[in-house]
């Protein structure tokens, strides 16, 4: 049998964790893991709205997606220490986007300025999806404040955010898209 989609449990305002336990749909628990649940369908209309060159790109991409979704059940799962491990997140995945960023930063001139978001439609979306991951940092910084959470989660979201700055830049070079800087006296 086939289980509805609306449950009516949160019709005032509250949510369930893994575990059970009720809190506000505020809660600064829910916005962490919300925030990165948003920065997923960001990604995903990035990898399905634009056209990926770069060999492996597709691949990375999916599995940056599985990988938030991991760190959504870990976020929307109380720990009961720091220490506490993430599915299916370990070093390795950091280290394959500092890898990916390393070799479209090889490709880039050196900057310059400021750059301002834009340039290509790729690159917007690249530059949505950074700001959209900073703020998926800084709520899961403040949870920290206030629960235990593996450092790894802000490791991995703080160079997901790098890789999508350099992505952007890398496309906007390759296309031949004017990198505008940032003028503070227009």
């Amino acid at each position: 049998m086939k289980s509805k989609v609306y449950t009516l449990t949160g019709d005032k305002g509250t949510t369930s964790l893994v575990g059970g336990k009720r809190v506000a749909k505020d809660d600064i628990r829910v916005e962490a893991y919300g925030t990165v649940d948003e920065l997923n369908a960001h990604i995903g209309l990035l990898a399905h709205n634009s056209k990926l060159d770069i060999p492996g790109m597709h691949e990375l991409i999916f599995k940056v997606q599985n990988k938030l979704f991991n760190i959504g059940a870990y976020l929307a799962t109380p720990q009961e220490n720091d220490t506490d491990p993430v599915y299916g997140l370990t070093e390795d995945d950091i280290v394959m986007i500092e890898r990916k960023i390393d070799e479209m930063d090889e490709e880039l001139p050196p900057m310059r300025g400021f750059i301002l978001p834009g340039g290509t439609r790729l690159s917007a979306l690249c530059d949505i999806c950074r700001t959209v991951t900073r703020r998926a940092e800084r709520r899961v910084v403040t949870l920290a404040s206030q629960a235990p959470v593996n450092p790894l989660v802000l490791r991995f979201l703080n160079r997901l955010s790098d890789f999508f700055f350099v992505f952007a830049r890398f496309n906007n070079v390759t296309n031949q898209a004017e990198e505008v800087l940032w003028d503070k006296n227009a």
